[in-house]
């Protein structure tokens, strides 16, 4: 077993042949499924003494219909420390925001995939503390296919997406390096729309997300009795992209032998399906993503060196979120934008507080970690902004260490350099805010403002007429 001792499951799903998947995926993992067909035996095993014995349940949204979320409440009612993670065919925002203020830990949405489910169980029971504000949700918002939605000022950044926005108009390949979470499956979204083949056949896939047994015929396709199992053709994803795009997310997690497969195709432009006798002549643009930087994989010997010649034509990096710190507030006050878009939700803003206090964690999960952050705390939040005490989890971790960082001398005061939309205001609107502030600081001694912004007397009372501000402001 993965993990040491076997922790127990309950299943409440009446389908059975989903329940044999489920539990055969936490088997992996040391886990032990009892599964259950409806609610009443489900609160019924709770008193049980495999009940007490519980480290999670997941709940099959379609077992209780339209009394999913009063059953979670239930079941948290009775176990409060028991995670429930919830799965549906549903990719309502409102369903999730539902599931979450009933009590739900995780929300997973069908066919989810084995590293998905394996992933919300190991943060819902891992021991270290269930920061839930912390944990992943995949809450789904939909996907803005623009450059544009790419919020951030940072040098590196939009270096990277100059350099993408420059790529995208090309035909070549093209390869994404950078840190779980920090947008690249976006941005090859983004490059994919901007790109002369947006109209062209299209296919994504995520290498993890695929058993290794399955990924030759997932990309090359198969003929019929090529192997046992194999009951019809398939046409793989290099095949059916002719003329298109294939993007390969996790590139990384390709085994060397489907590397070797793969640059060959590249290389010379046939993709032959596994127990085919001749192959087929394809032109397919590749866009992938790495989540560890392919030189350093290849020069350890795990990353086929041709494949890396054939997919890295152009190599962008994305930054860490850490590293561009700077871009917080404007990505967040961007991902509260467009979740208060969502049904059930309304736009919050966020104070200055906050924005500290979110400046001051490092991300790990970068800016995936944030928007769901952002989510938790705007499902939970009764008021009309965001403040510090919004994020309980966060404030603990950080502790007096967020304090020592935090200048008294800044709370409330600033001026806002974005728009709710994460893009920058005019220059115009930032200046009279700035002038305004620098008048009230202090105390309307306009001489004592125009030495402090650096200019003349007759130049700030000009500004002030310019701007409409009136100098008792």
């Amino acid at each position: 077993m993965a993990h040491g001792a076997e922790r127990l499951l309950m299943l409440i799903d009446d389908e059975p042949a989903q329940s044999r998947l489920i539990s055969a995926l936490a088997a992996r993992e040391g886990w032990r499924t009892i599964v259950v067909a409806d609610s009443e035996s489900a609160i019924a095993t709770l008193g049980t003494r495999q009940g007490m014995q519980l480290s999670a349940i997941i709940l099959d949204q379609w077992v209780p219909g339209d009394d999913a979320c009063s059953l979670i409440e239930e079941l948290k009612a009775r176990r409060p420390g028991l995670p429930v993670l919830m799965l549906t065919t549903s990719s309502s925002p409102l369903l999730a925001v539902e599931a979450m203020r009933a009590g739900a830990t995780d929300y997973l949405i069908k066919p989810v995939a084995p590293d998905r489910l394996m992933q919300a169980l190991r943060s819902a029971t891992r021991q270290e503390a269930p920061r839930d504000e912390l944990q992943p949700l995949t809450e789904k918002m939909g996907t803005v296919l623009d450059f544009d939605a790419m919020v951030g000022t940072a040098p590196m950044f939009r270096a990277a997406l100059a350099k993408a926005a420059k790529a995208a108009r090309g035909h070549g390949n093209v390869l994404i390096e950078g840190e779980n979470g920090t947008g690249k499956e976006m941005l090859l979204r983004a490059m994919h729309a901007a790109s002369p083949r947006s109209k062209a056949p299209f296919r994504l896939i995520n290498a993890r997300g695929i058993p290794a047994h399955s990924i030759e015929s997932v990309l090359f396709g198969h003929e019929k009795g090529a192997f046992p199992g194999a009951f019809e053709r398939q046409m793989g994803a290099l095949q059916f992209c002719d003329g298109g795009t294939l993007v390969i997310d996790e590139v990384d997690r390709l085994d060397m032998a489907m590397q070797a497969k793969l640059a060959e195709t590249l290389a010379t432009g046939v993709v032959r399906p596994v127990g085919a006798k001749h192959g087929f002549r394809i032109d397919v643009r590749v866009l992938s993503a790495s989540n560890l930087p392919l030189i350093d994989a290849k020069n350890a010997g795990y990353f086929h060196p041709a494949l890396l010649e054939q997919l890295g034509a152009t190599r962008i990096a994305l930054p860490a979120l850490r590293d561009r710190a700077g871009d917080i507030p404007a990505l967040s006050r961007y991902f509260l934008a467009r979740i208060g878009e969502q049904p059930g939700l309304r736009t919050l803003t966020i104070t200055d507080s906050a924005l500290s206090l979110l400046s001051a964690y490092d991300w790990p999960g970068n800016v995936r970690q944030l928007q769901q952050v952002l989510f938790r705390a705007a499902v939970f939040c009764d008021g009309d902004a965001l403040t510090a005490a919004s994020f309980p989890q966060l404030t603990e971790m950080l502790g007096s260490e967020f304090d020592d960082q935090r200048d008294p001398r800044q709370e409330g005061v600033g001026v806002m350099l974005y728009t709710d939309d994460g893009n920058l205001r005019p220059l115009e609107e930032i200046e009279a805010d700035v002038i305004r502030l620098a008048i009230g600081h202090y105390r309307g001694r306009m001489t004592e403002v125009a030495r402090r912004l650096g200019i003349g007397r007759s130049t700030l009372y000009r500004k002030l007429g310019d701007l409409g501000i009136d100098n008792a402001a």
